[in-house]
């Protein structure tokens, strides 16, 4: 018997070592890209040069400019990002119990983008230019950003409200975020109908999704509400782990299911709406991110969740890299690139290819 046991504690340490292993060999892989995507754009910069420059060795002023003023807080606003926007969707397929949801597909980013761009065209709380190059500055984004995050709550409050029903299925949840999305994107339509040229022109450009225009300032805002989140979504990883075998069986291991399921889905809701209210809407991140982790380290929260923020820091990163690769110099908008990914993907899982 004790060989027994000390077999199964043998292979489950291998188990979980392998999970382990996959997730710091993936944190390595995004510390090399990272080097790669600063030293990659219209200015070459060696990766050496740009490691010396990181570590406060100066090695040319117009080198310093570059990386510290232009390309490190794209790059990092990237890694942030993928990982808000991918850990929200795993949060959200599981108190949900769907498979098919995310920010995107629920229609929770189109409700933040409408509830900026009404912030932003209505209230005030952007600055428009004529500059292709900042077409829209957010000179309030606390303001911006709880208006996203009331429209993105108002959403959420729905889908909940609708998961509640007896004999809702996964697809019909679907269906009702299509329709909020849908709802929502006549919205900002109207409201550009209503703008002048240099508005039209400046919230078009702004819901693009792309890094590119984020700052040090915006890039700190996004990280610490992202990083609040991703520990509040650790702390209760094993209330997630409990409801995916059902919610009967969760309460029946004391977790109070409504709860933890309101709280989690307006946690979610807010990281998507800062990121949403900065940066535009870039879809499909938190729809394939987290099945690419569960292929790669399980169902089990405890690795999900940082395996996820890992595989979103990645795709996203690696994704706005190729952006600003494929028509030097100008810079292709990520959120094109994440969607001509996630569009066939999308429709591959709705049909059910593959297990999920």
């Amino acid at each position: 018997m004790d060989n027994i046991q000390g077999d199964i504690a043998r292979r489950y340490k291998e188990h979980t070592g392998r999970k382990i292993t996959y997730i710091l060999s993936g944190v390595a892989f995004l510390f090399l890209i990272l080097i790669m995507s600063i030293s990659l754009g219209p200015v070459d910069i060696p990766p050496l040069e740009v490691l010396r420059t990181l570590t406060g060795e100066s090695v040319s002023v117009r080198w310093d400019s570059i990386i510290w003023d232009i390309r490190l807080p794209q790059v990092l606003t990237a890694i942030v990002a993928g990982a808000g926007l991918s850990v929200a969707g795993v949060v959200m397929q599981s108190i949900l119990r769907n498979p098919l949801g995310s920010p995107f597909t629920l229609g929770i980013s189109n409700a933040a983008a409408f509830g900026a761009a009404f912030s932003v065209m209505v209230l005030g709380t952007g600055a428009t230019h004529t500059n292709v190059g900042s077409a829209v500055t957010i000179s309030n984004p606390y303001i911006t950003t709880v208006v996203a995050f009331a429209f993105s709550l108002l959403v959420t409050l729905i889908i909940i409200a609708f998961s509640r029903f007896r004999g809702v299925t996964p697809e019909v949840m679907i269906l009702v975020g299509v329709a909020m999305g849908s709802l929502f994107t006549a919205g900002t339509m109207m409201l550009q109908y209503f703008a002048d040229d240099t508005q039209l022109a400046s919230i078009v450009f702004w819901t693009f999704g792309d890094v590119s225009r984020a700052s040090w300032s915006e890039f700190a805002l996004i990280t610490a509400v992202v990083v609040l989140s991703i520990i509040y979504f650790t702390i209760n990883r094993w209330k997630y782990n409990a409801i995916d075998a059902g919610d009967e069986t969760a309460k029946g291991l004391g977790v109070n299911v409504e709860q933890v399921r309101m709280r989690g889905m307006m946690c979610a809701s807010l990281v998507t709406a800062i990121i949403v209210a900065f940066l535009g809407v870039i879809g499909f991140v938190g729809l394939i991110c987290p099945h690419m982790a569960r292929r790669i380290v399980g169902d089990d929260h405890r690795f999900l969740i940082i395996g996820s923020v890992v595989i979103g820091s990645l795709l996203l990163l690696s994704a706005d890299t190729a952006a600003r690769m494929m028509i030097e110099p100008y810079q292709l908008p990520v959120a094109v690139l994440t969607s001509f990914l996630g569009a066939p993907t999308f429709i591959y899982l709705i049909l059910g290819a593959r297990k999920i």
